[in-house]
């Protein structure tokens, strides 16, 4: 959103402003305001023109209005439907994108860890966010921590008893209620770009939901999606400004930390009961042969023995 159409919003937040004021106060044209004020009708804001000039109502439940409100510096790029947020998202990072959102309705073409299909039907948040941490490459998984964090604090706002599973998916459970995929650009002392993908079953009813997953609305009713994108970057945007605050919010929501689990790393299995996790986000589990340092693999909870 441009610097004129937000200072509209913020303009008309303090009640009903003519077209002439607007124009005074914004030192444009009045065609301008009305270009603006139009530009922001077809974005989902609704806005009345009244005998005593604009007035902002309701901004609608999902889409751009994601941006107004959000206590976060965030740009956000909607799409009611696109192929993969990852993908754009990866197109902008090479373009010097940074502090972008890529934010749909329904993603027709998204995957997870291992290039596994992730659906991603309409009702959900489907969003990638680019970024230009300063961080070395080694310490870029806090970032993907620190984004399962944010959702589950999101999710549990909304009455969704949330946990996360090493390393990357959320659950209600044993059920997923959303992934993450982080992808990188950079040398070996430097990071160029970061994108985080981000998946989250929200109002989608039980019928749309693959094997194993749930929702927000199957587990607590639906919620406003715009509301929770706001909380969730939100919660993100403060992680990653503290990243030493990370794995601490992480232990406090792990769902792996005491469980029994399976491994499934490059090098073979991995057994044992999962310990801990440090930086920059291994998991540390206890073998029979002794403690091990896991930092990339499939995870599974085992049954206790």
């Amino acid at each position: 959103m441009n610097d004129t159409r937000r200072a509209v919003l913020d303009a008309l937040a303090d009640g009903p402003v003519s077209g002439p004021e607007l124009a005074e106060r914004l030192d444009v044209s009045r065609n301008a305001v009305w270009k603006h004020v139009e530009a922001l009708r077809e974005a989902g804001y609704e806005i009345e023109t009244t005998n005593k000039g604009y007035v902002l109502g309701e901004a609608s439940e999902f889409g751009p209005t994601v941006e107004y409100g959000l206590d976060a510096p965030f740009e956000v790029e909607y799409h009611e439907s696109i192929g993969s947020t990852n993908d754009r998202a990866r197109n902008l990072a090479a373009d010097g994108a940074k502090d972008v959102v890529v934010l749909a309705d329904e993603q027709v073409g998204g995957r997870g860890r291992l290039d596994r299909e992730w659906v991603g039907p309409s009702g959900g948040v489907w969003m990638s966010i680019v970024l230009r941490p300063n961080l070395p490459p080694a310490h870029v998984p806090l970032l993907t921590l620190a984004a399962a964090v944010a959702v589950t604090r999101a999710a549990r706002e909304a009455g969704v008893p949330a946990e996360i599973k090493w390393p990357n998916d959320v659950l209600v459970g044993e059920e997923k209620l959303a992934g993450i995929l982080t992808e990188m650009e950079g040398e070996a002392d430097r990071v160029s770009w970061i994108v985080v993908g981000i998946g989250v079953n929200v109002n989608v009813p039980g019928a749309s939901l693959p094997e194993g997953a749930t929702s927000v609305q199957e587990a607590a009713g639906s919620v406003n999606r715009r509301i929770f994108v706001q909380r969730l970057l939100e919660e993100f945007d403060a992680l990653r400004a503290n990243t030493d605050d990370v794995l601490g919010a992480w232990r406090e929501r792990a769902a792996t930390l005491g469980q029994r689990v399976r491994i499934e790393t490059r090098d073979g299995d991995v057994i044992g009961n999962a310990v801990d996790v440090v930086t920059p986000g291994a998991l540390v589990v206890a073998t029979d042969d002794g403690e091990v340092r896991v930092h990339a693999g499939d995870c599974e909870h085992l049954r206790p023995v």
